[in-house]
């Protein structure tokens, strides 16, 4: 974890345990080399409109939930919604391609990007995100997850 995130959390008096393991990229990759980490594990999508505001979202679900683009489209009254580029993902998150995750948040300086989590991600009780790496997972309690959100001062929806 960088000392920047390790810092942000501290600041903020928010607990967390760490995980050590190989790098995953994918959901199967998780699966394989992260499955003793408890806790609901969740996959993050940064995404932007095509057309209109072209508005910037991480949208947080349950690993193994499929994302439907036209309801969200719908939920969000937002344009057609595209994967963002990986230049995108770095200059607004911080962040590489495979190592997104809502805590990429506290790096949006500027609050661009409209956070969108799945309620099944915001009512568990424990999860798991990378800390904007993909060789470690922190694990949050519930309230912890909550504060991180409401810290980071971004426009989020429960969905």
């Amino acid at each position: 974890m960088d000392s920047t995130l390790k810092d942000w959390l501290d600041c903020k008096n928010i607990n967390y345990k760490l995980h050590i393991h190989p790098a995953v990229f994918t959901v199967e990759e998780a699966k394989k080399h992260c499955s003793f980490i408890p806790g609901l594990h969740c996959k993050n999508l940064f995404l932007k409109e095509k057309t209109g505001d072209k508005r910037y979202f991480l949208v947080t679900l349950p690993s193994d939930k499929k994302l439907e683009f036209r309801t969200l489209e719908m939920l969000l009254n937002s344009s057609k919604l595209t994967f963002a580029k990986e230049e995108e993902l770095q200059k607004i998150l911080g962040l590489s391609t495979g190592a997104v995750s809502a805590l990429g948040l506290i790096n949006d300086t500027e609050n661009e990007v409209v956070f969108v989590v799945d309620r099944e991600v915001w009512d568990a009780e424990i999860v798991s995100f990378h800390p904007n790496i993909n060789t470690e997972t922190l694990e949050f309690k519930q309230e912890f997850f909550h504060k991180i959100i409401h810290e980071t001062e971004n426009q989020f929806y429960v969905i």
